[in-house]
């Protein structure tokens, strides 16, 4: 079974409605792709860091991920790690262990609290 990647930005918004579990060096989504197969996405955002630090943080992410998704992913869902701002200088093997407690946890059905809805300032538009 081979393990495709995500590339479209209306796939990685559905994720962003799915399951959250958020861990020191990522934020684990997941959501049920209706038996696309096991993807996944990587997001690593200007707030962590210029261009080399966020290819890097992004290769480690695509090794964590090729090592873990075979057989801790889930089936039939999507999978996006977003990248946090400690994520780059985190222990690797460290963070391969918070993978799998967050994959496990994705698995059961658990996820962190769903987070408070951002309030629009009083002059924005609805």
């Amino acid at each position: 079974m081979t393990i495709s990647v995500l590339t479209k930005r209306a796939d990685f918004l559905l994720a962003n409605k799915g399951l959250r579990n958020a861990r020191p060096g990522f934020v684990l989504l997941t959501r049920p792709n209706q038996g696309q197969g096991k993807r996944f996405g990587i997001t690593v955002t200007k707030k962590v860091g210029n261009a080399v630090v966020r290819n890097r943080m992004k290769r480690r992410f695509r090794e964590l991920l090729r090592d873990a998704l075979p057989d801790e992913g889930l089936a039939d869902h999507d999978h996006v790690l977003i990248g946090r701002d400690g994520g780059i200088t985190r222990d690797f093997h460290r963070m391969r262990l918070e993978l799998s407690h967050a994959l496990k946890a994705a698995s059961e059905g658990r996820g962190d609290r769903p987070r408070p809805r951002r309030r629009k300032p009083d002059g924005a538009r609805k």
